[in-house]
């Protein structure tokens, strides 16, 4: 009890730890009080605030023990001079420095707040983002393709359709981001769906030549499939029209009829009835027409290789070049 007693004011602790620092040589330099020097043992005398000069310690000057500061009554410390030495070295805030810190403070708390709001409430999205890898869905089917990216983890951004020379319409020609890019989840791939080959339209060629008109179609994409010859007024081997008509859009690489005019019907058909194969056709070509195909046929209206039906009939206009398709008897077995 008596050393609690001796030992309970802090004046007293003050006193016995800045008696310890002197006896084994440490202080404040803010004190101005002696430190040992470590390397030649010696007391040093730290410089005068006002002299600026060392000054010596007098040589009948005791340095205190601790017998001495446990014997001295306990003194409250008071004034710069008498905080202990381990309150010297805190750092004393005044009202100057202390606003500076204070508005700092309030800035970056209310930095922080706002990305908070922007994040939870303005901007809900995860903290730590998973990453994966973009699957690869060129070539498939749009709904296919879809089903894909969702089930990967990844959502649909802009669907664009365009034609495309060999893909089949729907199916998906180009991805953004590509296949096995690693983005982070819910990042939105852009498709491009093929709408099918370029379709192009049939040209009008009405009026030109038949050579021209088969080089118009054919540098257009399309191919003329086969060439029909009809009665017009125009002039023969004139371009007459086309089937499907002009304007029609078909894709690359379809075959048209292009419809040829053989002239305007000025030439009667002469009759075949009865005539032989090489009678025929010699009549035809003296009327200007041409002989088309014989097909024998089993009947008794007429002898045995003799024409027996014709077509166009006799009589009928027909344009110059015409052809007549004709029938020849044959005899039963």
């Amino acid at each position: 009890m008596k050393f609690r007693r001796r030992f309970a004011t802090p004046g007293r602790l003050s006193a016995l730890l800045s008696a310890i620092t002197r006896r084994f040589g440490f202080a404040s330099e803010s004190t101005g009080r002696t430190t040992r020097d470590t390397d030649s043992s010696r007391w040093t005398e730290p410089e005068h605030p006002e002299r600026g000069q060392r000054g010596a310690r007098p040589s009948s000057e005791r340095v205190p023990d601790l017998d001495d500061l446990l014997a001295a009554p306990a003194v409250e410390p008071s004034g710069q001079g008498g905080q202990p030495w381990w309150r010297r070295f805190q750092w004393r805030r005044s009202g100057r420095h202390r606003l500076p810190l204070e508005v700092a403070g309030v800035l970056a708390s209310t930095v922080v707040l706002g990305y908070l709001f922007a994040a939870l409430v303005l901007f809900p999205a995860p903290i730590f983002a998973s990453h994966r890898s973009i699957p690869r869905v060129l070539g498939l089917q749009e709904a296919k393709a879809r089903d894909a990216l969702t089930a990967a983890g990844f959502g649909i951004g802009d669907v664009e359709r365009e034609p495309h020379p060999t893909a089949p319409a729907g199916t998906v020609t180009w991805q953004d981001p590509p296949a096995e890019v690693v983005a982070p989840e819910a990042t939105e791939v852009a498709l491009t769906v093929s709408s099918g080959p370029q379709r192009i339209p049939v040209p009008d060629v009405a009026g030109y030549d038949a050579e021209i008109a088969r080089s118009l179609i054919e540098g257009a994409g399309l191919r003329v499939g086969r060439i029909e010859s009809t009665q017009a007024p125009t002039p023969q081997n004139v371009a007459v029209n086309t089937r499907p008509p002009a304007g029609t859009t078909l894709n690359p690489g379809t075959d048209i009829v292009l419809v040829v005019s053989v002239g305007a019907a000025t030439i009667r058909v002469p009759t075949l009835m009865g005539l032989s194969v090489d009678e025929a056709r010699l009549a035809l070509e003296t009327a200007g027409l041409a002989l088309g195909t014989t097909f024998p046929q089993t009947t008794t209206a007429a002898a045995p290789g003799e024409v027996f039906y014709q077509d166009p009939p006799a009589g009928t206009l027909s344009a110059p070049g015409t052809v007549v398709n004709v029938r020849i008897a044959r005899s039963p077995r």
